[in-house]
Order: structure tokens, then C-alpha cells, then sequence
């Protein structure tokens, strides 16, 4: 195992782990397992009541990564400002892309997936898979864009539902 680059991340950091969004480092710890030494981040989820412990010589190949920059953050708040891009495919491919998406941990592709499933007052209801696919890519951009902006979740989902109310006028 190398351990030269391995310490990317710091304790009390941000960082966003695809499967589960945003969460802090809250320590580096050895522990063993099976009779080998390693070193993990403890990582704090707050919001879902959850600790993950990730090898530190693993955390980039799972996807782990920092907070975005404000610039990506940007990127993002156009792309929900752009048109929906709904593909003709079957519900099932899609919803499986949209997971992939979200899961992916990228806020750009978490974007399109907000912004392909956002519904208008005026528009037709959502189903209850594509309104658990939507606001489970709502919650992880406005997770990400708060700890990026340094203000509270309800100040972020104001943005976010500012942009796409812009949207619709």
C-alpha cells in the first residue's frame, strides 16, 4: 500500500462521497482488520445519522473528492437554468441513468438530473419513482452548493428553487 499520496483530505473537511453526497472528515484512524493495518477516514453524515469509514489509500479510486470549486457551482446553477433534456426512452433506462447520475457524485451531471425531473405547477405530475429520483438529486445539490456557498440548507434550497422558478417564466 502507498501512502504517498494518501492524504488529500484533512479532519473537519468537507468532502463528497458519491454514494451519500456531503459529509464531513470528523477523523483519520487506524484500525485492524483481518490482521492488516489501515488507516481510514471517519466521515460524518450528519443529516442521514451515518459514519463511513473509508481507507485512506482508497479514497480516491471510490470517487471520493472535495467540495466543489464556486466556479463548478455556477456551472451548475446554469445548467438547471437550461432546458429539460428528456430522452424518449424507456421510464426504467432512464430512471437507471438518472441513478447512475446522481450516484456518480459529479454536481454538473446532479444538475441535469434536477433539471430534466423539475415540474412546473402547471405541468403534469410526477410519479412517485421520478419524484424519489428528483429529490434525491435536490437534496445532494443543495447538500453540496450550502457547504460550497459557508450557508445553511434552506439558504441553498432557496437558490436552487430561485433558479428553477426563473426557469419556468
Amino acid at each position: 500500500m502507498s501512502k504517498n499520496r494518501k492524504l488529500d483530505f484533512r479532519p473537519n473537511e468537507y468532502v463528497v462521497y458519491p454514494a451519500h453526497g456531503v459529509g464531513q472528515i470528523i477523523s483519520i484512524e487506524e484500525q485492524e482488520v483481518a490482521g492488516i493495518e489501515l488507516e481510514l477516514f471517519v466521515i460524518s453524515f450528519e443529516k442521514d445519522k451515518m459514519t463511513l469509514r473509508v481507507p485512506t489509500h482508497k479514497a480516491t479510486e471510490v470517487g471520493m473528492r472535495s467540495l466543489s470549486s464556486p466556479d463548478v457551482v455556477a456551472h451548475a446553477m446554469k445548467t438547471l437554468k437550461g432546458k429539460a433534456k428528456v430522452k424518449r426512452a424507456m421510464w426504467s433506462r432512464r430512471a437507471q441513468e438518472y441513478e447512475q447520475k446522481i450516484n456518480s457524485g459529479d454536481l454538473i451531471a446532479i444538475a441535469e438530473v434536477v433539471c430534466d425531473l423539475h415540474r412546473a405547477d402547471d405541468q403534469r405530475e410526477q410519479s412517485y419513482s421520478e419524484r424519489q429520483l428528483y429529490e434525491a438529486a435536490l437534496e445532494r445539490l443543495t447538500r453540496e452548493v450550502a457547504a460550497v456557498g459557508g450557508t445553511g440548507e434552506d439558504v441553498a434550497q432557496r437558490q436552487v428553487d430561485d433558479v428553477l422558478l426563473s426557469r419556468a417564466a
